[in-house]
């Protein structure tokens, strides 16, 4: 009897399909892009956990990937995109989670047009890095100062309206008093950046140093691995692009030797809408 009675109200469902008569339909599930690399991946995941969206399993830290999501009641599908090609694929996408550097330079406001932002957190801070042994290179302590200097901290606030945010507590006035800047003139700094913000920000930095005869010489890179490489091999004095997580994954994989001189600012990631607008699709 019980069998028959499921079979008829199975019939009448399928039926009511059919005509029309009630909804059959199985929600699609919302597809978000996350950046594929090591850390910044693991950022996207915590914002959306802390949205809660989903849950990542205990222990997840700054390596995390979407094989660590052990709850998503909301049958997320997760596509794992090149950081740089997040803004591209935007428009074929539910939403996607990009750097706040990737998301400027597509003419993408982050502070006007994420749905979402990640906080500011100091282990994040865009770093100013170098090979181990280097620290306390002249050159390298004069870049420095210029980097911490009010000059570099306006410019961020005034033309990034917080979707970047400057980390240096002690401003300085662009130089250091330590320094012989006069054994100095004359030197080309060389330094590998991407070019938004990283590579505008070191422009003020630049004509700071021009006003003691130094030369900082900018490189500009597209990826994430160019950088530390050149860096690495002598190429390069410095580099400006990363955080320390992603510094310190980056070393234990390449065998390489790079270590931070300074914190300089924060690109909160951005959750940004693509073939949806609001946030309430999730949930629906």
């Amino acid at each position: 009897m019980k069998k028959t009675t499921a079979l008829t109200l199975a019939l009448v469902l399928i039926l009511g399909c059919a005509l029309g008569l009630v909804s059959c339909s199985k929600k699609a599930a919302l597809k978000i892009a996350v950046p594929n690399d090591t850390t910044n991946e693991a950022r996207a995941l915590l914002l959306l956990e802390s949205l809660g969206y989903i849950k990542l399993k205990d222990g997840s830290g700054i390596t995390a990937t979407v094989r660590d999501i052990e709850e998503n009641p909301y049958s997320i599908e997760f596509s794992e995109v090149e950081a740089a090609q997040l803004p591209n694929i935007l428009k074929d996408v539910d939403f996607a989670i990009i750097n706040s550097n990737y998301a400027i330079e597509a003419g993408i406001n982050p502070a006007k047009q994420a749905l979402a932002l990640e906080g500011s957190f100091s282990p994040y801070s865009n770093i100013l890095a170098v090979k181990e042994g280097n620290e306390n290179d002249p050159a390298i302590l004069a870049l420095k100062a210029a980097l911490e200097s009010k000059q570099v901290a306006d410019f961020i606030t005034e033309t990034y309206d917080g979707s970047v945010v400057s980390t240096v507590d002690a401003l300085t006035d662009g130089y250091d008093a330590s320094i012989d800047y006069e054994a100095l003139a004359g030197k080309t700094i060389t330094v590998a950046a991407s070019p938004t913000p990283h590579a505008e920000i070191l422009k003020v930095a630049k004509e700071i140093l021009a006003a003691k005869d130094i030369t900082l010489d900018i490189k500009e890179f597209t990826d994430y691995v160019q950088p530390n490489n050149v860096v690495e091999s002598g190429e390069i004095d410095a580099n400006y692009f990363q955080h320390v997580p992603y510094l310190d994954d980056f070393n234990k994989n390449n065998g390489t030797h790079i270590v931070s001189v300074a914190g300089i600012h924060v690109e909160p990631l951005g959750l940004y809408g693509g073939k949806q607008s609001s946030l309430d699709a999730i949930k629906k």
